[in-house]
């Protein structure tokens, strides 16, 4: 069923949990979690929940993650947690179980806009363009991408897995829309391969051999691919192309942390 964009709104997921505790991004910055971490005094997590909140297309925000001693280091977020602005829960033990045990909460009839707190740039225009497309659209499954032409012109030198197509190369950007009761399935098939997200061609290659050889030679193209997903999963999966560099800046690692920031201080200095 396909919704009005400009009256219907979405529930957001926030992933805010760690995989794990000995990460170099938690041992550089001395934060408690990599959510918390201090970008200008504020915690990277509360700067993706400003952007949530300010969407036009969200309704509600349910946060997994970081533990409870972790948000209560901050008033803010704590405010929000106490006054049922923000619902909370301990995270799972991987993103994708996080992302299905908060699904499993909620009514299957809402549309849920997925993302994680390691997502500092991204703001409410990119939040309500990628809602509004995948709302638009007759799909059960979301995928926000955003061409790395776009990002490498905005981020020289940036590293990034980029996923070569013959229609054009891509970068994730951790936005992703399970507009459908039946769309809530992805999230099973994201546990089985969460491991391999790093890996295209370990993903290409659940798609069969065929397709990992047209990709490998440059002759497989997005639609195409997203069509072999969906015929495996069942399921109506589109992406949607973002035009936005900042969509796809995810903190990763220190070098992520250090672009991020610098990024923060040119957008301060144009606004000064």
């Amino acid at each position: 069923m396909q919704l009005d964009p400009e009256t219907h709104q979405m529930t957001a997921i926030v992933l805010a949990g760690d995989r794990t505790k000995a990460d170099s991004l938690i041992n550089h910055t001395n934060a408690g979690s990599k959510a918390m971490i201090d970008l200008d005094g504020i915690p990277m997590v509360r700067r993706v929940l400003n952007s949530l909140r300010s969407a036009r297309v969200v309704k509600a925000i349910h946060m997994s993650g970081p533990e409870a001693s972790e948000v209560a280091t901050d008033a803010a977020l704590q405010g929000w947690v106490d006054k049922g602005e923000i619902d909370w829960c301990e995270p799972g033990a991987s993103p994708s179980t996080s992302a299905y045990d908060t699904m499993r909460k909620l009514v299957p009839e809402e549309a849920i806009l997925l993302t994680t707190a390691d997502h500092p740039l991204l703001t409410s225009e990119i939040v309500d363009a990628f809602g509004r497309q995948s709302l638009a659209d007759d799909v059960d499954v979301a995928v926000g991408l955003a061409p790395y032409a776009l990002v490498a012109e905005a981020y020289p030198g940036i590293k990034k897995t980029v996923l070569h197509f013959s229609d054009g190369d891509f970068c994730g950007c951790n936005l992703f829309a399970f507009i459908t009761p039946e769309g809530r399935r992805a999230a099973r098939f994201w546990r089985k391969i969460e491991q391999q997200r790093k890996k295209p061609l370990v993903v290409i290659g659940l798609l069969g051999w065929w397709a990992v050889i047209r990709y490998r030679l440059g002759w497989l193209s997005l639609e195409e691919a997203l069509a072999k997903l969906s015929k495996r999963l069942g399921l109506r999966i589109r992406a949607v192309i973002l035009p936005y560099a900042n969509a796809a800046i995810d903190v990763d690692s220190i070098a992520d942390l250090m672009l991020v920031k610098g990024a923060m201080e040119k957008a301060a200095a144009e606004d000064a």
